[in-house]
């Protein structure tokens, strides 16, 4: 027997999420958009979509066309599937909602399947079986069984000694374009990005942990970057610790079920 589970979405903490559970033997795929906007691309599944194959901690994502070319192997299946029909066809026996849209769901897709949801919009009981935590602080990563995450702040994580700053956000609508990369280093005022004919500039020196993939249409307001003062290289090359910490909280929530348990040592 095998734990069939699927991912919906291949942003950074569902790429954290997918790997614990295909490094302990479930059989998953992720899906995602026709133009994902994953901004840490360098441990996103979503990259795949673009480049139909992405390496994230030893471990390959694969864009297939559809569900009936998938080779079983060692890699991730990644699918793009914003209708969600692979759950007909691969009929999981979990899927943990991980595109980390923050707006209220009025009821399951699937009632019948055992749904995990990622922080906040979810609330156990009501539109998922379990919440995973991911605001960071004393609760990121738990297991929430009766009742919703805590709301969306929309302020990032304080690195060093910056913090709004440090995300980049689109300051009009149009066509994203960059000739920059992930992992470069940049001065403060360096031109990174263009909307549209609105330059985009580091906020101060570091390292660009996360970016867009060029030529994405963006709307004001969204994020489409990431500035890192640390300047170390493995801070986009590794998942995060919230990425781990919330895909821990995914395995504890599904392996708590006893069926689910007999999939994989069975």
């Amino acid at each position: 027997m095998t734990l069939k589970i699927i991912v919906l979405g291949g942003g950074d903490l569902a790429s954290g999420v997918a790997l614990r559970l295909h490094n302990i033997g479930c059989r998953l795929i992720v899906t995602e958009m026709r133009q994902p906007y994953a901004v840490r691309r360098s441990v996103s599944f979503a990259q795949a979509v673009f480049e139909n194959q992405v390496v994230i901690e030893g471990v390959v994502g694969r864009l297939y066309p559809d569900f009936q070319s998938i080779r079983w192997g060692d890699d991730i299946p990644v699918l793009i599937d914003p209708e969600m029909k692979t759950v007909e066809v691969f009929q999981p026996d979990v899927i943990v909602d991980a595109r980390m849209i923050k707006q209220t769901l009025v009821s399951p897709f699937y009632p019948r399947i055992y749904t995990v949801g990622l922080g906040p919009g979810f609330n156990a009981g009501v539109n998922c079986d379990a919440v995973i935590e991911t605001q960071r602080g004393h609760f990121m990563g738990r297991v929430i069984i009766n009742g919703p995450a805590e709301p969306d702040t929309g302020i990032p994580e304080r690195v060093a000694n910056f913090q709004n700053e440090r995300v980049l956000r689109s300051p009009s609508e149009g066509i994203f374009r960059t000739k920059s990369e992930i992992g470069d280093l940049v001065a403060e005022g360096e031109e990174i990005a263009r909307v549209g004919q609105e330059i985009i500039r580091a906020p101060f020196s570091g390292m660009i942990r996360g970016l867009l993939h060029d030529g994405l249409e963006v709307k004001t307001g969204i994020k489409i970057g990431d500035i890192d003062p640390r300047k170390d290289p493995k801070l986009y090359q590794l998942v995060s610790d919230k990425a781990l910490a919330v895909g821990g909280g995914v395995l504890e929530a599904i392996l708590s079920q006893h069926a689910f348990r007999s999939k994989l040592t069975g």
